[in-house]
């Protein structure tokens, strides 16, 4: 039994050699995306962009990285599981995530304690990074989105009454509503209603009525794409005429698979289009992503391609993996030419960038203009 024993554990450090080597010629980067559950759509455009974006650029300092996804489910006590399993288990120098901003928000603070850097793709709430050392984003922030909605509405669509239908389970739906709902009062718009609802909800009838008497130019719901596109069904089925206008939750295929004709017309502020790519990394990436997925790209995968890319750089620049230089060389950036567009941090470490509108036409999202910072 003893020398059994000592075989044993004579196995067991030299497998524990072995792996520390193999750990020491690569680098480990952490993924937490939505991969099931309300919001899984965003998680697998994400996924796919981060897939090219790692095959264009599968090496940094002349090591292999290697990718580690968890599923975060679009909850926030999985996300924070999520972040303490890739710091703990994985042995990541670095995290990509989340989408949503109620799962970057609980995984942000892991990552604060464990002293790991985290690059969000899309989470545009401005608490995600507030005070925060070690998490940074590559998407424009809510006040920004709510504002171009707001000034898009009242000089665009030539708005004066608003309606606000908002999910209160979401911190991205309640920040993004008052940040619309500020600018549109100061441009002269008036709110003349409020509704809430919580997501998974299927039944919007009651939302729609309250909504319809008050007959708004616009109604504003800042959710995410399954409710948006059963409310705009089951309001143009009982009359509502008024436009409706969204953020970028509203981006993704199912939008127009659950709406159908109910949600042409729509409009939503987003992060990038296709067509208006001018950078040489951004022309590279829609090549590979044709190559690979036979389709156009996608702004929730054009983001995380950038959450990536941007951590290679950081890596490159810091020459090391350790965390705490990652971080450092991350908020020393002053400009980076990514897919969806050239930005740079601001203190908070918010991307400064332009932001897109788009619309559904004929079954297919369209862009309508470009609005800088």
């Amino acid at each position: 039994m003893k020398r059994l024993l000592v075989v044993l554990m004579g196995v067991a450090l030299i497998l524990g050699l072995f792996s520390a080597a193999w750990a020491a010629d690569e680098v480990r980067i952490g993924v937490y995306l939505p991969m099931t559950g309300p919001v899984a759509a965003f998680g697998q455009m994400s996924w796919n962009g981060l897939q090219v974006a790692h095959e264009m650029h599968p090496t940094v300092l002349g090591k292999q990285v290697k990718l580690f996804l968890v599923d975060n489910k679009g909850d926030k006590v999985e996300g924070a599981n999520a972040v303490e399993r890739l710091i703990k288990y994985n042995k990541v120098c670095a995290i990509i995530g989340a989408v949503c901003s109620s799962v970057s928000l609980a995984g942000g603070p892991v990552a604060e304690k464990y002293h790991i850097p985290m690059v969000s793709s899309a989470s545009t709430n401005p608490l995600v990074t507030q005070g925060k050392k070690y998490v940074f984003r590559v998407c424009f922030i809510d006040p920004f989105q709510g504002k171009i909605a707001a000034k898009f509405a009242y000089n665009d669509l030539k708005a004066r009454k608003a309606a606000i239908v908002m999910d209160v389970q979401q911190d991205y739906c309640v920040g993004l509503a008052k940040f619309f709902e500020e600018s549109f009062k100061k441009l002269g718009g008036k709110i003349v209603a409020k509704v809430m609802y919580r997501t998974g909800d299927q039944d919007f009838t009651a939302q729609v009525t309250a909504v319809k008497a008050k007959k708004p130019d616009v109604i504003y719901i800042p959710g995410y794409y399954p409710e948006i596109a059963l409310f705009s069904k089951q309001a143009r089925e009982l009359g509502v005429k008024s436009y409706i206008l969204s953020g970028d939750g509203a981006y993704a295929p199912e939008l127009i698979k659950i709406g159908g004709k109910a949600v042409e017309g729509i409009y939503f502020t987003n992060h990038y289009d296709e067509g208006g790519v001018s950078t040489k990394l951004g022309k590279e990436f829609v090549k590979a992503y044709h190559k690979k997925f036979h389709k156009n790209t996608d702004s929730l995968g054009a983001l995380a391609a950038d959450a990536y890319f941007v951590l290679i750089h950081a890596i490159k620049k810091a020459k090391s993996t350790d965390p705490e230089k990652i971080r450092d060389a991350l908020e020393s950036i002053k400009s980076f030419a990514g897919v969806t567009g050239v930005f740079k941090f601001d203190k908070n470490h918010n991307a400064i960038k332009a932001a897109v509108i788009q619309t559904v036409k004929n079954g297919k999202f369209v862009y309508v203009t470009t609005v800088s910072p």
